[in-house]
């Protein structure tokens, strides 16, 4: 039986190769009806089984190419879209803002609630809207029953007496000479003097009259003579500690007679004994003269008895104000008690102290605004450079006053005066 190829490409695709040229004509009465082959059409079901077989898998393939370009299409668009999901994800945010502000604008104002922080009770100067409202019943007020308290002593048997023992043996041998200059105001000046006496007692030196340091605030050139008696405190203090009027020559001889050549020693405020033990006195042995600038709160609270007996023996009896001074005083309290005949001679004296410089050293916050903060930060500044503005310091002045701290007004010792029970007359006087 004579055989016809036939392509096997149907197994592979239809579309991978052209269908092969017809075969040439067999020889005559080569096929059954003698005639020639002709190849059947390619979508035909007829003809060679083959062909057929290779139409129909032609067809399945194309079907399914179609499909495969639909889903690389759809792969392709949300992979688009991932690669600039950065910029969605930036303009996200942006779209939820304007959302939000579209619906706040559409809302009332009031209907928003208001969140406003209190400040803290007794943190704010207050004084003059609580006088305004207190005004009526204070004046009201009339009653001078508990003024009687304030001359009682609540303190049963108890009674003032001294407590300083003269020293009778005779003193040892100098170990040097000690200048201390007081800075700061009056009474920073006094507890500079107190504290020099117990210092030069304590390591056995000879201190020279306190030299007061000219404020830039105070601008007072006083000298110790001019407030103190200085005959009388060299006498009181002579059984305890040397004190001369001046440096001796030999001394500043071996200084070129320059005192700024002489070792200052720079100590912190409220240093223990224990520190001028180990540090100041071996330094005052070797150099036999010393200074320490400044000199205001130099010594700690806590000292030995000994140091703290000199310290009483300076304040309490050693100094003594100036003959114009103690005149002055004189005159002050005898004046006092003619006009305070209604209280049997008894009267009561206020310092108000309410200055520049005080209120600039308690960094206190009043009722001036803008205009004091500026000034109360220039005192400051001219006053202690750099003190109140050193990196790391926080001033909080609701805190400070809330602690207590803050200088009284003019007005606010008005009303302690009043609740007190003192006179109207003395209180008009105040008011004006």
């Amino acid at each position: 039986m004579q055989g016809h190829a036939y392509s096997r490409l149907g197994s592979f695709g239809a579309a991978a190769f052209p269908p092969p040229p017809p075969s040439s004509p067999g020889p005559a009465g080569a096929g059954a009806g003698g005639g020639s082959w002709t190849p059947a059409k390619a979508g035909s079901a007829r003809g060679i089984p083959g062909i057929a077989a290779s139409a129909a898998t032609a067809a399945r393939v194309g079907v399914a190419h179609r499909g495969g370009g639909v889903a690389r299409r759809v792969a392709r668009a949300v992979l688009a879209t991932l690669l600039r999901r950065q910029a969605v994800f930036l303009f996200a945010p942006l779209l939820y803002v304007a959302a939000m502000l579209l619906y706040m604008g559409s809302l009332p104002l009031d209907a928003v609630p208001r969140i406003i922080a209190r400040q803290p009770l007794g943190s704010v100067y207050r004084s003059p809207q609580l006088y305004r409202r207190l005004r009526a019943d204070m004046d009201a007020d009339n009653s001078t029953g508990a003024l009687a308290t304030v001359w009682r002593h609540t303190y049963i048997g108890g009674t003032w007496r001294p407590c300083i023992n003269n020293m009778t043996n005779g003193l040892p041998e100098s170990n040097g000479y000690i200048y201390v200059e007081a800075n700061g105001g009056l009474n920073q000046q006094r507890t500079s003097i107190c504290n020099a006496v117990a210092i030069a007692g304590f390591l056995n030196a000879t201190l020279i009259i306190p030299n007061f340091h000219f404020h830039s605030i105070w601008r007072d050139p006083s000298k110790f003579s001019d407030i103190y008696d200085k005959d009388h405190f060299v006498q009181r203090l002579q059984n305890d500690v040397r004190v001369v009027d001046k440096i001796p020559d030999f001394i500043m001889e071996q200084f070129g007679h320059n005192l700024s050549n002489v070792f200052n020693f720079k100590i912190k405020a409220w240093a223990r004994i224990r520190y001028y033990n180990d540090v100041v006195l071996p330094k005052l042995v070797e150099e036999r003269f010393i200074r320490i600038s400044p000199f205001a709160n130099r010594l700690s609270f806590d000292a030995p008895f000994a140091v703290q007996r000199l310290r009483c023996l300076a304040n309490f009896e050693a100094l003594k104000f100036s003959k114009p001074i103690v005149s002055l005083s004189e005159t002050l309290i005898s004046r006092m008690r003619e006009r305070s005949v209604e209280s049997d001679g008894k009267y009561i004296s206020v310092h108000l102290r309410f200055e520049e410089d005080m209120i600039a050293f308690s960094c206190c916050v009043y009722d001036g605004g803008d205009e004091e903060k500026k000034e109360m930060d220039a005192a400051r500044e001219i006053g202690w450079r750099g003190k109140f503005t050193k990196r790391g310091r926080v001033i909080r002045p609701g805190i400070i006053r809330m602690n207590g701290k803050c200088p009284l007004t003019p007005l606010e010792v008005c009303q302690d005066l009043k609740a007190e029970g003192w006179v109207n007359a003395s209180w008009n006087g105040f008011q004006q």
